[in-house]
Parts: C-alpha cells; structure tokens; sequence
C-alpha cells in the first residue's frame, strides 16, 4: 500500500470521527429541550412570559383655578385608574377655603365627571373692594362678613394618566352665602327717625354656570 493511500485513509477516518461528534452533539442538544416523556425529535415550544405591568402612581398633588373655586392646592389619591379622591385648599384674597371631591375617569383618561365641595370661611372682603375703588373707599359693613358655600358638577377631559394628567371641567355650581349686617347697611342710606331690621341675616342661594382647569402631578 502506498503512501498516499494512506493518507487518503486517514482523512477519511478523521471526517468520519467529526461527522459522528457532531451528530451526537445535536442528539444532546435536541434532548436537553425535550420535556420528559416527550419524543426525542419533538422541542418544546413554551411562550415566553408576558412582562409584568407596572402599577399607576397612587399619590399626587393637584392644582387648579376656576369659579367658584378660586384657586385651589390638593392631595390627591388615586385607589384605581378610573377613580380619583382629592382634598385641599384655596384662598380668594379674602379669605381661606377648604374642598373636597370625587373624580371618575372611565378609561383612565379622557372624559371625566367630577363632583365637588367646599366653604370659603367668612373674611374682610373690603381691602379688596378698596384696591378697585382707590384710596378714597370706605368701608361697608356688609363686607366684613364675607363667606360662602359651593358644590361643583362637572363634566370635563383628562388628558394624561400615569405620572401628569392636565384637565379642563365644565358644569353647574351650587352657591349658598349669607349676607351679614344688612340693617346696618340701609340703616345708613336713610334718613330720618326710619330703621329697619332682619330677625336673621338673608341668604343668598344661585346655580351659575362654573368652569376650572388644572393639572395633577404624581409623585408616589
């Protein structure tokens, strides 16, 4: 036998060698992803798992102007999506208020119905009737006493949902006010012996049209 023929010889056990490895490490392969019981040529196709959703924030604070509001700071609580509690305050450059209200957003965002309540405790009202009317205003007694209370029904949009929502509401607001020292008031514009007096102070009762934009920031 010659020389060359046994080099072709050698090749030929060398490739055999590598093709039987390689077909026994394709065998491993294949078995390692075969579950139990399963044949040999069959690979298991199990789905991958679907990523966790990250729950909404549930604390923020809120901050919005509108009428009868006045300008008004909350904290707010969002226990779901489609449900928002809030409670703060504002001040009217008369007096402090406080208010409190339910918000429902059905899909987390856009339409929304919100209802609302709150009292602006009473306070002077005649330093800002005097930077109106200028230094040479005098006091009225009617304006010592100046209080009201409000409820709010609106519809509006909500735009943004998990870490900033801008809104803009719309509706009807309820406002109660009482007006004090009105004997006072018209005792002064008459003249003569005449006098006139309320047994209790009037109030004032109205439903007006209303409307507040603002926005929440959450933070937790």
């Amino acid at each position: 036998m010659t020389s060359s023929a046994i080099s072709r010889g050698a090749v030929a056990v060398a490739a055999a060698a590598i093709a039987t490895a390689a077909a026994a490490g394709s065998a491993a392969a294949v078995e390692t992803l075969t579950a139990p019981g399963m044949p040999r040529d069959v690979v298991s196709d199990a789905p991958l798992a679907a990523p966790v959703e990250r729950p909404l924030p549930l604390l923020g604070v809120m901050v919005d102007a509108g009428i009868p509001d006045g300008p008004t700071g909350s904290l707010v609580l969002r226990p779901f999506s489609w449900l928002r509690a809030e409670v703060g305050g504002g001040y009217n450059l008369i007096s402090k208020s406080v208010r409190g209200g339910l918000a429902l957003i059905p899909f987390g965002s856009g339409p929304s119905a919100t209802l609302e309540a709150g009292r602006y405790f009473e306070g002077d009202a005649n330093g800002l009737a005097r930077r109106f009317a200028g230094a040479g205003y005098e006091d009225n007694a009617a304006l010592q006493r100046v209080g009201y209370d409000f409820v709010n029904a609106h519809l509006g949009l909500d735009f943004g949902q998990r870490w900033f929502t801008f809104f803009i509401h719309g509706g009807m607001s309820y406002v109660r006010a009482q007006i004090h020292n009105v004997d006072t008031v018209i005792s002064e514009g008459t003249s003569g012996s005449t006098t006139v007096s309320f047994k209790q102070d009037p109030v004032i009762r109205a439903f007006t049209p209303s409307v507040k934009l603002g926005f929440v920031i959450y933070f937790w």
